[in-house]
């Protein structure tokens, strides 16, 4: 069966950000060039730049797939959860969980902000998850927390679950940082 413009379209741009994502992951942003990532696409150049502006509109295309299946993991496991703790250390897991697929961490926790800078990164996190995890804190705090505090916890607590990404990623203990952030959610209400 013949597939539609609109089906082609969206099969090349996705066949870019598989391929940009493998070459990111196994040499980095700055190593991989644009004529590599149209080969490993099997496309023309023509069809990636019809697509995106430049390599970092691409890079971006693939940090936001990324970060939209973390955070769908993320969605999924914290949803039957019975307290706002519980949902959120469900969360939390489901991040270790996402982050482990391989490459992933490198993209979004250390070539993200290298390459969009901390602004740019933190957007796509923004877009993606903070809702999710500053609601789940909201519900643990109460109604009466300051919308600025909350602000500033969510910030914090995400900051927290990327760094233990990073050392799990590096060997780190995943159960020693899971009780880590129990400790920390434990003392926010404390």
């Amino acid at each position: 069966m013949a597939r539609s413009n609109k089906e082609r379209t969206e099969a090349t741009r996705l066949a870019l950000i598989e391929a940009a994502r493998r070459l990111f992951v196994e040499r980095g942003y700055a190593e991989t060039a644009t004529p590599d990532i149209v080969a490993e696409a099997g496309v023309t150049r023509g069809a990636l730049y019809h697509h995106f502006e430049d390599k970092k509109a691409l890079f971006r295309a693939v940090l936001e797939h990324e970060a939209q299946a973390v955070a769908a993991r993320i969605e999924t496991v914290s949803l039957p959860a019975g307290s706002p703790r519980e949902a959120l250390l469900f969360g939390a897991s489901a991040y270790f969980d996402a982050m482990a697929e391989p490459g992933r961490t490198r993209l979004l926790l250390l070539e993200a902000p290298a390459v969009l800078g901390f602004a740019g990164a933190g957007a796509i996190d923004r877009d993606n998850a903070e809702d999710t995890l500053k609601e789940g804190l909201s519900a643990l705090l109460g109604p009466d927390i300051e919308a600025a505090r909350l602000a500033a916890l969510t910030g914090l607590l995400s900051a927290a679950f990327d760094r233990a990404a990073i050392a799990i990623e590096a060997g780190g203990d995943r159960k020693v940082y899971e009780a880590a952030i129990a400790d920390l959610l434990d003392g926010l209400r404390a």
